[in-house]
């Protein structure tokens, strides 16, 4: 079953992605980030090619060539997705395919739209039975099992 990690309290969602695609690439997992639309996706991939002056984080938009080959995917569409281990989400909505995932991360600012959102997703994975990770980000440490 997909275990599911909410991450409450996210101050910086671009900065908290890259730690979690880190991670995931340290510990040679497949990341697939799910966004709204091939913009949002081009956003997110930029964003991890320059996680930090000194670094960056190896990935492909979900319509590259190399996209089956290459450990971290952001994908926008729910058709041809490449791996079934870690999805990040960052869409307003639940993924329709992401019990097909090990792990379900959602990120959640303090903002109340955001909030509202996210107890609506929320609430749809606690309705079907499954067990869900709160995690305070202002308190703890990311978790990349």
């Amino acid at each position: 079953m997909t275990r599911i990690y909410f991450y409450f309290n996210v101050a910086n969602k671009r900065e908290v992605i890259s730690d979690l695609v880190l991670s995931a690439l340290i510990k040679r997992r497949q990341v697939t980030i799910f966004t709204e639309d091939q913009n949002a996706a081009s956003n997110v991939s930029a964003n991890l090619w320059q996680n930090k002056q000194e670094s960056f984080l190896p990935n492909v938009l979900a319509n590259h060539t190399l996209a089956a080959q290459t450990p971290v995917v952001v994908h926008w569409q729910e058709s041809q997705l490449f791996q079934d281990d870690m999805l990040i989400n960052l869409t307003a909505i639940e993924p329709s395919f992401f019990s097909r995932f090990t792990q379900l991360i959602e990120l959640v600012s303090g903002d109340e739209q955001d909030k509202t959102v996210a107890r609506q997703r929320y609430k749809f994975y606690r309705d079907r039975g499954y067990e869900i990770k709160n995690i305070d980000f202002g308190q703890a440490n990311l978790v990349v099992e």
